[in-house]
């Protein structure tokens, strides 16, 4: 007997329903949809772009090598988003003073003022996406994940 899941289209999805990372990357896709249809389409920035943006503030002087460790993401990826960054006048490198063959990453004053805004229309899309939630329901959902990924550095 196959298994059906309604909520995907009616189709037949064998032992994916029951799979916990079926469910996860179904939950990012809604979750990017819904950012790209509200803080996308406000501020036209992706939720990478937007969780570098953050990282840079909150971390002067941090180098590109370590924000693409802290990112997971390899660093020819972070040189094209830095690239893209500076293109639009929102982030600046310069080299570092202690290692001249690394870059130093730091917000403009467009950056932030940008990062402000961007943070309200964050916070927004996420009130919205979750709001069949209660605030608990919210927390305890956050927790579990973390607890899925905290500390997990190997498969």
């Amino acid at each position: 007997m196959r298994e059906r899941d309604e909520a995907g289209g009616g189709l037949g999805r064998g032992l994916l329903p029951r799979l916990l990372g079926y469910h996860l990357r179904r939950a990012q896709v809604a979750v990017f949809k819904h950012f790209a249809a509200s803080v996308g389409a406000e501020e036209n920035i992706t939720p990478g772009l937007f969780g570098m943006l953050v990282m840079i503030a909150e971390n002067p002087g941090l180098s590109q090598s370590r924000l693409a460790e802290a990112m997971e993401v390899d660093r020819s990826t972070i040189v094209t988003a830095i690239d893209q960054l500076e293109a639009r006048d929102l982030a600046v490198r310069g080299r570092s003073p202690t290692d001249r063959r690394s870059y130093c990453l730091a917000l403009t004053d467009n950056g932030r003022r940008a990062l402000r805004r961007m943070r309200e229309a964050v916070l927004r899309h996420e009130e919205e996406f979750a709001a069949h939630l209660s605030p608990s329901e919210r927390e305890e959902l956050i927790r579990l994940v973390v607890k899925l990924y905290a500390g997990r550095d190997r498969p």
